[in-house]
């Protein structure tokens, strides 16, 4: 597979490093971890401009993102994902109401499928898609951060209700 020029570069955060890698149309992947990715590691005018807004999103200064994002995956991943940015700062959604959400109400193991394989951490806030119980998927790592950024997410969206 061809893959456009794409540059990456990891940025220290509160949570750790966060990686970002960009191509020429956007943020093409956000992962936790000082990762390899496919491209020239380096930081480019777009990863900084990632890694600023993402610092003031753990600062709790910023709500969404003023990004162009470039990820890759099917049509239907790409449905999902852009449900999962319409879910509103601090709230939560099973895979179940994502599914009906983006007018796919049968899909709801493909929809958790796709929210997992998300590239977009934090930015794709899949964060706020949640068990049937409330709580994020899993009792790993990643489990615990996404708890952790839905607790900084309803502590700062009710500090500022």
């Amino acid at each position: 597979m061809t893959t456009r020029f794409a540059t990456y570069y990891a940025y220290r955060t509160p949570h750790g490093p966060v990686t970002i890698r960009a191509r020429e149309n956007g943020i093409a992947n956000v992962a936790f971890g000082d990762a390899e990715m496919e491209g020239e590691r380096r930081p480019s005018e777009l990863t900084n401009r990632a890694a600023t807004e993402l610092l003031e999103y753990f600062a709790g200064k910023r709500r969404g993102f003023d990004l162009p994002l470039a990820p890759e995956g099917s049509d239907f991943q790409r449905a999902v994902w852009d449900g999962v940015l319409r879910i509103p700062y601090g709230e939560t959604l099973t895979a179940s109401q994502l599914a009906r959400a983006i007018g796919r109400p049968g899909s709801h193991r493909a929809t958790g499928a796709a929210v997992r394989r998300n590239p977009l951490a934090v930015l794709v806030p899949d964060h706020r898609v949640v068990d049937a119980h409330g709580r994020p998927p899993g009792a790993d790592a990643a489990s615990r951060l996404h708890g952790a950024l839905l607790e900084l997410e309803r502590r700062h969206r009710d500090a500022n209700a």
